[in-house]
């Protein structure tokens, strides 16, 4: 028997479809939008905005040049505490006051810093823009791509991961033309940007409320197969922290091509860090993530390394770009490692991901500070630097063949 829908049921129908698809795509603007906000003041500017300023901060007496690298190096610890907190936070705090008020504290670490004050007050600040940022990496990621569909999350966080190579782009790009007005209108032109990027976030986030979380069942586990994930995010960290904290100023003043020179070859990171995420990814997926991290260990130690025997300003452009690449594409990286290493459980996967995110914090704030001493005592000696870099991404090679020489018994250690 043949029943015909009445047409105001199939009305009603379409209609509703039309306003979940509407609602869909709002929600997956709203939070990509977030995000990629997010990712620009929390990572972008609170830590990459300050790598072009270091020769800036010199040149103009406001410091010396260990004192600019503890300073940057105050970033790394507080990012790392950030990071391991932002859970706690997340329990007496909601989301919706906790993220803006994060933005804000990187905002106003920028007009903080518009004045020749003490190191202790240029550390404390870049200390709390770097705890901030550890935050919203975390939280502010996480939540906005709660918002989004499942089945967009994977280029919704490419957009909003984004967020890092711009961050670096709109500091190479704008830092030089704010310099012209002096070193005071460089850290307020920041501010500015920051603050107008807080208010365009402020209403994307969730109305979300506090709510207890459960704590991650993973620390850093002994058995090899998880080694696998946290070994090479800590010591990706520490073979990159030469290039995030002196790589503008070995080119502006230790191969005397000045600030201008400087900043382009740090933009050239950031144009690549757009797209490496994506297509370091879909590497990944192509030829399995085991195979495209030891390829990423060697680029990355030739094009760290290339920094400690290239003067050439072109060699050292193409490293940039290769380095660059790499930057964001930690993330896939990692996270598709995990999935390899524990298939089909999205609960473990999540707390090994944690636990990875906080090694890569510790590998940061640990190497931040001992390069910063090797500066120090070394008279400037950036080259020492950068081949201590390169050495730890070969160790990671190294380290990953070690460990995987009885995968199957490692992976059956794993108890979720």
């Amino acid at each position: 028997m043949h029943c015909r829908v009445p047409d105001d049921f199939q009305h009603i129908s379409l209609s509703q479809t039309v306003n979940n698809i509407i609602s869909s795509a709002s929600r997956t603007i709203r939070g990509m939008i977030a995000g990629f906000c997010s990712s620009v003041v929390g990572i972008g500017l609170s830590r990459f905005a300050y790598t072009p300023l270091i020769p800036a901060l010199v040149t103009e007496h406001w410091f010396s040049g260990s004192q600019a690298a503890y300073i940057g190096a105050a970033n790394l610890i507080g990012y790392l505490l950030g990071a391991l907190n932002s859970l706690n936070l997340t329990r007496a705090i909601s989301v919706t006051t906790l993220l803006p008020a994060m933005m804000l504290v990187v905002t106003a670490s920028f007009f903080a810093s518009a004045h020749p004050l003490p190191f202790a007050w240029f550390f404390a600040w870049r200390f709390a823009a770097g705890f901030a940022g550890g935050v919203l990496m975390v939280m502010g990621m996480a939540t906005a791509l709660e918002q989004i569909p499942e089945n967009r999350r994977g280029f919704s966080a490419g957009i909003a991961i984004g967020g890092v190579g711009v961050g670096i782009i709109a500091s190479g790009t704008l830092v030089p033309i704010l310099l012209t007005w002096g070193l005071s209108q460089t850290w307020l032109g920041l501010g500015t940007l920051s603050l107008i990027l807080t208010a365009l976030a402020w209403p994307l986030w969730p109305s979300q409320h506090r709510a207890a979380r459960p704590r991650p069942k993973h620390g850093f586990d002994r058995n090899q197969a998880l080694w696998l994930v946290y070994a090479p995010s800590a010591l990706t960290a520490m073979g990159l922290v030469p290039y995030f904290i002196f790589v503008v100023d070995f080119i502006a003043r230790g191969l005397n091509h000045g600030i201008v020179a400087g900043a382009h070859v740090w933009v050239a990171s950031g144009i690549s860090a757009l797209f490496g995420a994506a297509l370091i990814g879909h590497v990944g997926d192509s030829v399995g993530f085991k195979n495209t991290f030891r390829c990423g260990f060697v680029i990355q130690a030739l094009a760290v390394g290339s920094f400690a025997f290239a003067d050439s300003l072109g060699v050292l452009l193409i490293a940039s770009v290769m380095i660059g690449a790499f930057i964001p594409a930690i993330v896939p990286l990692v996270l598709g490692r995990i999935k390899e290493l524990i298939p089909g459980d999205a609960t473990a996967q999540r707390a090994v991901w944690r636990t990875a995110t906080a090694s890569f914090g510790v590998g940061q704030a640990v190497a931040g500070y001992v390069y910063s001493f090797i500066f120090s005592t070394s008279s400037g000696d950036y080259r020492l630097l950068f081949l201590l870099g390169a050495l730890c991404f070969v160790i990671a090679l190294c380290l990953d063949f070690y460990l995987v020489r009885s995968p199957q018994q490692a992976k059956a250690s794993i108890q979720p």
